[in-house]
């Protein structure tokens, strides 16, 4: 079988070969050492996992993250979720076509008592939140349990090779995430009071304020005095006709694939969201050698930053606004998505439909807050903070800072002689959680003398990299705080040390030298790419900010210096009356993002909204129409929301087939929530079954009284 693992990527190592045996449907194959079998499996190439016993429709990934079970495989004879099982030496691997086939049951094996471990802050949730705030509890001496179900630690921040916004002082702008993912984890295991459990999942919150965690297939009860939720986001879906083929995915998923796992998950790629997250995939996959093939946007514009749009457009990546996508199609897989221009009734626009060839089509329409443990920690009043996207969906670098503020917050409700959280902290914090601000046209320097950096950013965005790395210090924001845009200051002499075109996070900055030739200037441009993709002499097509093509210029030099972190200063040569508007060089060719001729309209009832029990918009909608108005109705009479993923998934489709036929929210009633908010073995329960070896002894605790309050 083929290899489809990366083996050259301009930010990450090479993953190396595989090294431990198992076996698909009988066939023998290689994983990496603590690769899980969806990983090992996509890079031999199989992207159907099974078939649906209702249907006999292929299955395969959809969220890469435990959160739902359309990956579910037959491992040694159980059925587990491939994303989050680590391929062990000789496991044997089959479909789950329909319900595993359960092991014979031996004799009775060895349980042990249910411990309860007393601490004084349990954190649900190893990303850049969770840390930030055992960090800081840490600093004050209080006894912390930080549970995460990942091999490593930095949540969502593994994925991220691009460098980070905000502030250097407050979040490590202009360093790559998976680098600060590191730090943050570093931080943590410094603190002696901290203990990490990683590959450990949090099951259940009690009514005794007890919570329920799973470690190496052992159960132990979990009583903290305090609550920490940092347990992020899951991704929404969309209905769409075929939105269950293999090969249709979360953006998330696809990152876990390609920047985690190394493995190249697709050839060309389409995506289905305009916000942060699908305009980052797309430069991801770029990354690793994936054709983009577009992206389609409901609303008129990108709800993103327009930095991460702008660096698309300008690699040769078209943006699709106002469009919506009708249906993917294919036999086993995706083989095309079709899109069309949407009305001012947000209603596909017949004769405007557009069909592309694609193997995988990204679905990033936002994020969920993970917040059933919160819900339910309140219900049954034990103490509870929140921190991150369980609190409230932003970015990375706001989940950091309220993280640490929950930290401080926390270890003062303890009894810590911590002071008071400073106010300019959730200034802060208030700040790195903005939306976009306003968007205004750049000011392209009158001079053509001397050299200078050009600004490409048009919008107010909270970072300030640029204003930190500039030796002269002639580099300031616009106004007070990170909202505004960067100005040079022309009464300093520019030196041409190229760090703010290096320390960028959106590419937006190039340096324009008009000191060396009088009919051309040199321009150095960013670029995260290989450096072996392009050498001195080449002839490149550069771009303006709207992805227009220049011209085509040569290469007079490409470096990679340290202060780069890992990126590449290309330098061309440019006609003076192009070289202050070139914002990129172009990535990939025109041809890749050409339409298909024809296109075609869905069929929405057959839509599937309830991916685990194949239940149809059409089921939905007859059940509605005759009087339906429970969640909890729907569920039984058509199995929604009863599937593997608990109920996780199609809620949200629900809601919105119930808003099409006009019934208004409030007079909904929603799903009851399962007891146990993730799939657990019974015998777990019971004490059976553990890895010999794991320490459970609860971290050093002075213990107080549950401390009322909790935000």
């Amino acid at each position: 079988m083929t290899d489809f693992r990366i083996q050259e990527h301009p930010i990450l190592p090479a993953p190396g070969a595989g090294t431990v045996p198992f076996t698909w449907k009988g066939r023998p194959l290689l994983a990496r050492e603590g690769e899980v079998i969806a990983s090992a499996l996509f890079a031999h190439g199989v992207r159907t996992f099974g078939h649906h016993h209702k249907d006999g429709s292929p299955q395969g990934i959809f969220c890469a993250n435990g959160q739902c079970a359309q990956c579910s495989v037959v491992a040694d004879g159980l059925s587990v979720k491939s994303c989050m099982v680590p391929v062990r030496p000789g496991m044997k691997v089959e479909p789950l076509e329909g319900k595993a086939v359960l092991p014979e049951a031996g004799e009775e094996g060895a349980t042990h008592d249910i411990e309860t471990l007393p601490v004084e802050v349990l954190i649900l949730g190893g990303g850049p939140a969770g840390l930030s705030a055992a960090v800081e509890l840490g600093k004050a001496g209080v006894g912390v349990i930080l549970v995460d179900d990942k091999q490593t630690l930095g949540g969502k921040l593994v994925l991220q090779t691009h460098k980070f916004f905000g502030s250097v002082e407050d979040c490590h702008a202009g360093t790559r995430g998976l680098d600060i993912g590191k730090r943050l984890e570093e931080e943590a295991r410094l603190q002696p009071s901290v203990r990490l459990w990683t590959e450990s999942t949090a099951v259940a919150v009690f009514s005794d304020r007890k919570v329920g965690v799973v470690r190496g297939g052992r159960y132990v009860l979990v009583q903290p005095d305090l609550l920490l939720v940092a347990t992020g986001a899951r991704e929404k879906t969309l209905v769409f006709k075929g939105n269950t083929l293999p090969g249709v995915y979360g953006a998330g998923a696809f990152q876990t694939l390609v920047n985690r796992d190394k493995v190249r998950s697709s050839e060309r790629i389409f995506i289905i969201g305009g916000g942060n997250v699908g305009l980052i995939a797309g430069y991801h996959a770029l990354q690793a050698g994936i054709q983009v093939v577009g992206l389609c946007e409901a609303l008129p514009e990108c709800g993103g930053y327009k930095v991460h749009k702008d660096k698309l457009v300008r690699m040769g990546v078209p943006i699709h606004t106002r469009h919506t996508v009708l249906s993917a199609d294919g036999k086993d897989q995706v083989e095309r998505v079709t899109i069309a221009q949407l009305d001012e009734a947000w209603k596909p626009i017949p004769g405007t439909e557009k069909t592309f060839a694609c193997d995988t089509v990204l679905v990033a329409v936002g994020l969920d807050p993970v917040n059933e443990f919160l819900t339910k920690a309140k219900a049954f009043g034990l103490p509870v903070f929140a921190a991150g996207d369980a609190e409230e969906i932003a970015e990375a670098s706001a989940a950091m800072f309220t993280g640490k503020i929950r930290g401080l917050e926390m270890a003062k409700a303890l009894g810590r002689d911590v002071g008071e959280v400073p106010p300019e902290w959730h200034r802060t914090a208030e700040v790195l959680k903005s939306r976009p601000g306003a968007t205004t046209a750049r000011d392209i320097p009158d001079e053509m003398a001397g050299v200078f950096p050009v600004f490409h950013c048009e919008q107010e965005i909270p970072c300030n990299p640029c204003t930190s790395v500039c030796p002269k210090e002639a580099i300031h924001i616009e106004g007070e705080g990170l909202m505004g845009r960067p100005v040079y200051d022309t009464d300093e002499d520019c030196i041409a040390c190229e760090q703010c075109v290096a320390v960028c996070p959106g590419l937006a900055i190039t340096l324009v030298d008009f000191r060396k030739h009088q009919e051309a200037a040199t321009v150095s441009i960013p670029h995260e790419f290989s450096k072996a993709s392009l050498n001195p002499g080449d002839v490149v097509t550069v771009l303006d900010l709207e992805g227009k093509v220049l011209g085509n210029v040569p290469v007079l030099q490409v470096r990679q210096p340290k202060f780069a972190n890992q990126a590449c200063l290309v330098k061309v040569q440019a006609p003076f009356d192009i070289a202050k508007r070139i914002a990129g060089i172009r990535v990939q060719e025109g041809w890749v993002t050409e339409a298909l001729p024809g296109g075609e309209q869905a069929v929405r009832d057959d839509e599937i909204v309830c991916r685990c029990e194949r239940v149809t918009a059409g089921e939905l909608r007859a059940l509605i129409r005759g009087g339906a108005r429970d969640m909890n109705h729907l569920k039984a009479a058509t199995r929604c929301g009863m599937g593997a993923c608990g109920g996780k998934t199609c809620p949200n489709l629900i809601a919105r087939i119930f808003r099409e036929e006009g019934v208004a929210p409030a007079d909904v009633t929603a799903l009851t929530q399962r007891p146990v908010f993730m799939e657990v073995p019974l015998g777990v329960f019971a004490g059976a079954g553990g890895e010999a070896g794991l320490e459970w002894e609860a971290p050093p605790v002075h213990t107080v009284a549950a401390v009322e309050g909790g935000v």
